[in-house]
């Protein structure tokens, strides 16, 4: 292994090359490798491409993996990093998840420009986010609120804020962490009351089916508790066809030997929620977030059932 080189396949936002750098250490520290033995490969995806409307009209969070997917098959890298709420439902054949890093902060945050908290928004203010999740949850918390498409990486939203061009925004905990931009929050959503998208705060690798030695190198990066949760939180997702055109929530928590879920699907406005939750053995984690979704789905009415597609 202490021949091996590797290129790493990722998106070109501070925060993806926050990310791959983060993979990059890993497996050099864990094998001893050579700085210059693993590279880091810069690909510009259709998401990075479009900013002036939503990603779910544009043909979902695929177009974020899409390219960095054909380099990886193709073989012009060996494995890719990602954020893992960003993974479409299913993964491109000839692709499998390799190893998911420990989970960061799960929750979102508020960063108010004219108001610290979204209770203390006034009447009627604007909130900018790219999420159709967050975008539900705000409404059912606020339905006065106006909720408008905000695209781009996470400075470029800072810069926008505090051009005026909306009153606040939401972006992930972990997100900022990682940047060391953690100041600009102003409240920190609680996860019961306020869910995160699935996936949130994980680093998801992927690597070409079958690439027995890259699987054997990430395996000493990989952590078994976030690969369960992240393992029931697609699962769910998978019954539910999820994707970003559906505002989806919710987390999966492990402790020790023990898994606990809780999903949701919301109306775009927020009024309406259908939600499940379910408990057991952390090994039985695909079962239990397909349980959860078959559970919602089996309840869900039939208009809220049909922007699953």
């Amino acid at each position: 292994m202490s021949q091996q080189t590797f290129r790493i396949g990722t998106r070109g936002s501070p925060l993806a090359l926050w990310q791959a750098h983060r993979v990059r250490d890993g497996l050099i520290e864990a094998w001893g490798l050579a700085p210059d033995a693993v590279e880091i490969v810069v690909i510009r995806t259709t998401g990075d491409a479009i900013q002036d409307r939503p990603l779910s009209e544009a043909g979902g969070k695929g177009l974020f993996v899409k390219e960095i997917d054909e380099a990886l098959l193709d073989g012009r890298v060996d494995l890719s990093v990602h954020s893992a709420k960003d993974l479409p439902t299913a993964l491109a054949e000839g692709t499998e998840l390799a190893a998911t890093l420990p989970r960061a902060d799960v929750r979102d945050v508020l960063i108010g420009g004219s108001a610290p908290t979204l209770d203390a928004l006034r009447e009627g203010a604007v909130i900018g986010t790219a999420s159709l999740r967050r975008g539900a949850l705000v409404r059912r918390r606020r339905p006065d609120l106006k909720v408008v498409t905000f695209r781009g990486n996470v400075h470029s939203r800072l810069e926008k804020l505090a051009g005026g061009e909306v009153d606040a925004t939401m972006l992930a905990l972990a997100g900022l962490t990682r940047l060391g931009l953690e100041r600009h929050a102003t409240e920190i959503m609680d996860a019961e009351t306020f869910p995160p998208a699935l996936g949130q705060g994980a680093i998801a690798v992927t690597a070409r089916a079958g690439d027995a030695s890259t699987r054997e190198a990430l395996a000493k990066l990989d952590c078994p508790e976030t690969a369960a949760a992240l393992i029931c939180e697609r699962a769910f997702l998978a019954v539910l066809d999820g994707s970003c055109r559906t505002p989806i929530a919710g987390l999966a928590r492990v402790d020790g030997e023990k898994l606990s879920f809780r999903g949701m699907v919301l109306s775009v406005d927020g009024a309406r929620v259908v939600e499940a939750a379910r408990e057991g053995a952390a090994t039985d984690a695909a079962a239990l977030g397909a349980a959860a979704g078959e559970d919602v789905r089996s309840r869900a009415p039939a208009d809220l059932l049909a922007v699953f597609g």
